[in-house]
């Protein structure tokens, strides 16, 4: 029987299991490069199509002169075409015939052809012009055909044999005879050619010229950057200033800009842990003094009272610690935000303040205070991230319930404004109310109200603060409408966030 055991994976799938743990490696452009690819290969690729086009503009050049001088010995052998009677007849003397032969052309054909088609003298091969509509006599027309296999270009005139000079009409009696010449294109193509050979033999010189050029302006066009990376490298490490812009070029002015912008967040958020840490060390001094104190003082007691009366000083210190440093650590996701907490979920303020006023309801009870809410049957959906919201309310039921004497009574209150499109987020207390003069202050981090004789550490509010700019919200400190003529003239604290579009935002459970 086999024995089982635990199975192991191959060699393959190991490495491919390494493969795709290790850090994929990340290929880095070069800008010059970039640049000089996207200058070279177009110019490299409409080179040769400019030496198609220059080799088309070349025999068209060469075709005129060439067109010229066989117009020219059409016109010869036009002339000397006359009609005898009946027939057809040419006087090709022998000036005529060296005209003909004037350029040395031995692939010189021509061909003559009366009224009724038949071949009066010439090259038998030489086909007759295409196209059902003629041309007016005396007209000269060129093309393009074949003989023996051979291109040829072709000029021929039709020629009116009853009348003695050249007319543009037909007539009833127009007898038309048909005259062509016809030349090979060895000659126009080795005109073309040595056109061809006087312009692409400069441009093999000038193009590497070209490069070398564009070469050198890149490297100077360039240069800037290089000298902006020189004085970033020369920065101290702690040196968190703007860069400065002066001689930058106009298209690194942008990314400059995001530098500095980018700096300036750095530059803060380090002045933000900075004095984190300072307030945290500064605050932490006393509770941890506090229960050394009363460790020592529990060390050196030998009545089992004492004994028992210090430890309990001691867990009322490591209590505040505990508290201070969970509220410090609070402040400190507030004011740095993660990513993930973008505010993109819809949430429903309604049922977050029933639970969270739920979890209070038991401390309320021990401290004999009268926790009521106040909140409709329908959602109100605000957008914002749940967690920071429920730690926003926490500190402010914590702020009421602190600050209420026993046997009174603290209401959270949520609804809506329609008319301005806001959520109210309310928590009112009958404590002794927050002065006027003290509204500027009271968001500070670890500010105390004098006289008010209520453990805390002074952060509460400012977590509040952090908490609703992140959500845009507005914090308003206003007295408790229902302590009107009451000794202590009670505090409201309304929270107004912006209402969330139902229609355009998913609830953060769906997400």
């Amino acid at each position: 029987m086999p024995k089982l055991g635990r199975s192991h994976p191959s060699n393959d799938t190991a490495a491919e299991h390494a493969a795709n743990d290790r850090p994929s490696e990340e290929t880095h452009r070069s800008l010059f490069g970039e640049i000089l690819d996207w200058m070279l290969v177009p110019l490299l690729l409409l080179w040769p199509l400019s030496i198609a086009v220059t080799y088309i503009v070349a025999k068209s050049i060469a075709n005129e002169p060439f067109d010229r001088a066989l117009e020219d010995k059409l016109n010869v052998i036009a002339q000397q075409v006359k009609q005898q009677g009946n027939s057809v007849v040419t006087r090709l003397n022998g000036p005529a015939r060296d005209v003909l032969h004037a350029d040395n052309v031995d692939n010189l054909y021509y061909q003559i052809r009366n009224h009724r088609g038949m071949l009066v003298e010439g090259e038998p091969d030489l086909p007759l012009p295409k196209g059902e509509e003629l041309p007016p006599p005396w007209t000269t027309e060129f093309r393009y055909d074949f003989v023996r296999n051979a291109e040829v270009r072709i000029a021929y005139v039709y020629i009116d044999l009853n009348k003695t000079r050249p007319e543009t009409q037909f007539s009833h009696d127009s007898r038309l005879a048909l005259v062509q010449v016809a030349e090979t294109l060895d000659k126009r193509s080795q005109l073309a050619n040595q056109i061809i050979k006087g312009v692409i033999v400069p441009q093999f010189i000038i193009l590497p010229i070209a490069l070398i050029l564009v070469w050198f302006a890149l490297t100077r066009g360039l240069r800037p950057l290089a000298e902006l990376q020189n004085r970033i490298n020369q920065r101290r490490s702690d040196d968190l200033s703007p860069i400065d812009s002066g001689h930058v070029p106009e298209e690194i002015l942008p990314l400059v800009g995001s530098l500095n912008h980018m700096l300036e967040r750095l530059s803060q958020n380090i002045r933000t842990q900075k004095r984190f840490i300072a307030d945290a060390a500064h605050q932490m001094k006393t509770p941890l003094a506090g229960m050394r104190m009363q460790s020592e003082l529990a060390l050196r007691q030998q009545e089992q009272e004492e004994i028992h009366k210090s430890l309990e000083q001691l867990a009322k210190s490591s209590k505040s610690a505990t508290r201070l440093v969970n509220q410090l650590l609070a402040l400190a996701r507030a004011e740095n935000p993660t990513p993930d907490a973008r505010l993109m979920h819809a949430i429903d303020l309604t049922e977050l303040v029933r639970d969270t006023v739920q979890d209070w309801i038991p401390m309320s009870f021990n401290h004999r205070i009268d926790l009521g809410l106040e909140s409709p049957e329908e959602e109100i959906l605000v957008r914002g991230d749940r967690i920071m919201l429920r730690e926003l309310l926490n500190n402010l039921i914590d702020n009421a319930l602190n600050y209420t004497p026993a046997d009174g009574h603290a209401t959270v209150r949520v609804r809506v404004d329609n008319a301005k499109q806001l959520a109210i987020l309310e928590v009112e207390d009958t404590g002794p109310g927050i002065a006027t003069h003290e509204h500027v202050h009271i968001f500070d981090r670890f500010y105390r109200i004098l006289g008010s004789n209520v453990e805390g550490s002074g952060l509460g509010l400012s977590i509040v603060r952090e908490i609703a700019q992140q959500h845009g919200a507005d914090i308003n400190i206003l007295e408790n409408p229902h302590c009107l003529g009451q000794k202590m003239p009670g505090c409201l604290m309304r929270v107004s966030l912006p209402l969330a579009e139902g229609d355009d935002m998913t609830e953060e459970e769906d997400a």
